[in-house]
């Protein structure tokens, strides 16, 4: 077992000033049991050979614990950056866990990001506390037979992360279901609109070289380029937003001028895209 120790992370440049939590502790890294082919993570490492998907690195929890004690109470750490922390690795290791008891004595809020359905286990819900979690279960497919053909990641079925949602929000978390990358030839509206939480999380695709390679989809839409990706025109996005029905909506955006938009128009939280809890609600 490798130890991963690039574990905690500020992150800066077009990131860091868009995202209101550009703070990141990992659990693992240096490759994810998921592997998913438009993932960031792995565009950056898999070219430098520090992608290990089948054998990811896993971080010291007491160098954690440390880490965690010197936070500031009140503050907000994003889970799920470089990798997922709910991979299947974490069934063994429960890292994971024990950083979230770590994070709930010290009072800092967790923003999880996941693939997975682990998040939903009783073990986790029993352990994360209401006032201090936040998690965003992703899906971008959402019909599982579909997901099956489209072999782009590997995480559990959408319909098992649609059901982990469902109990989240049952059980009074606040729980999003972000769809991320929003590609709309895999996005059912009435099966999103239907998902039994309040809110939606929207991160468009954004298409390059890669990305073309990797989804077999028509991207000749993509007419607006920034930062090295052509992204929708902002019409068209407002245009599929449209359909989204019974959810609060926020978006994650980097396109500049779209970026703007929803933040001034859309966005409950003018200075939070990701809309939790604790700070749209004071």
């Amino acid at each position: 077992m490798t130890e991963y120790k690039s574990f905690f992370k500020s992150v800066g440049g077009n990131e860091g000033d868009k995202c209101g939590y550009s703070t990141r502790l990992d659990t693992y890294g240096c490759g994810c049991q998921f592997d998913c082919n438009y993932c960031y993570a792995k565009s950056l490492l898999n070219f430098r050979n520090l992608w290990h998907p089948s054998d990811p690195a896993v971080a010291d929890i007491e160098k954690i614990k440390r880490k965690v004690s010197k936070l500031e109470p009140g503050s907000v750490v994003r889970m799920g950056g470089m990798t997922d922390c709910f991979a299947p690795i974490e069934r063994e290791h429960k890292v994971t866990l024990e950083t979230i008891k770590a994070l709930n004595e010290q009072g800092v809020h967790y923003l999880i990001v996941t693939k997975s359905d682990l998040v939903g286990d009783d073990e986790y819900i029993s352990t994360m506390d209401k006032d201090l979690a936040h998690v965003q279960v992703t899906v971008t497919c959402f019909d599982d037979d579909k997901y099956r053909e489209l072999k782009y990641e590997h995480a559990p079925l959408p319909s098992k992360r649609i059901r982990a949602i469902e109990k989240l929000y049952d059980n009074g978390f606040d729980v999003s279901i972000r769809v991320s990358p929003f590609i709309d030839e895999y996005v059912s509206y009435s099966t999103l609109n239907n998902v039994g939480c309040d809110k939606a999380l929207i991160e468009f695709l954004r298409v390059n070289t890669w990305i073309e390679k990797w989804f077999d989809i028509d991207t000749s839409e993509y007419t607006v380029k920034e930062n090295g990706y052509r992204h929708l025109p902002l019409e068209k996005k407002i245009e599929r937003l449209s359909k989204i029905t019974g959810k609060t909506i926020s978006v994650c955006e980097d396109q500049t001028d779209a970026y703007n938009y929803w933040r001034e128009n859309v966005n409950p939280n003018k200075e939070d895209c990701c809309n939790l809890r604790m700070v749209h609600d004071g």
